[in-house]
């Protein structure tokens, strides 16, 4: 089943994370507005669990010119036993704008925001 699915997908660019993954970008958009570019994909890790979002972000980072730190991961969905999971991704020109459009809890995932008061 998820061969048949990876067939019909028709991606405008293809991003190897190595041997066993694959981003499938089928969507890239310019937000002028945001200063950021938009991107719809998906990755496939056939066999595989979900990719980490750090490495996403380094393989997108890589492929794009950008800082790891200008990547951010918005959300990937996976269904069981597909091999395929939905992405959506942001790359943004400068770290000012990602600071002010991103939610904290999506910075946290990646990182960014600093954790403030609490225990141990």
């Amino acid at each position: 089943m998820s061969l048949k699915v990876l067939e019909e997908i028709k991606p405008v660019k293809r991003i190897s994370m190595g041997p066993d993954y694959e981003i499938l970008i089928v969507r890239e958009r310019r937000n002028e507005l945001v200063r950021r570019l938009e991107i719809d994909a998906y990755i496939a890790h056939v066999g595989k669990g979900t990719p980490r979002r750090a490495d996403i972000r380094k393989a997108i980072a890589q492929n794009y010119g950008k800082s790891e730190e200008l990547v951010v991961v918005r959300r990937i969905e996976s269904e069981f036993g597909i091999g395929l999971s939905k992405a959506e991704i942001h790359i943004y020109d400068d770290i000012e704008r990602l600071k002010l459009f991103e939610p904290k809890h999506i910075l946290k995932r990646h990182g960014e925001e600093k954790k403030e008061g609490g225990g141990e």
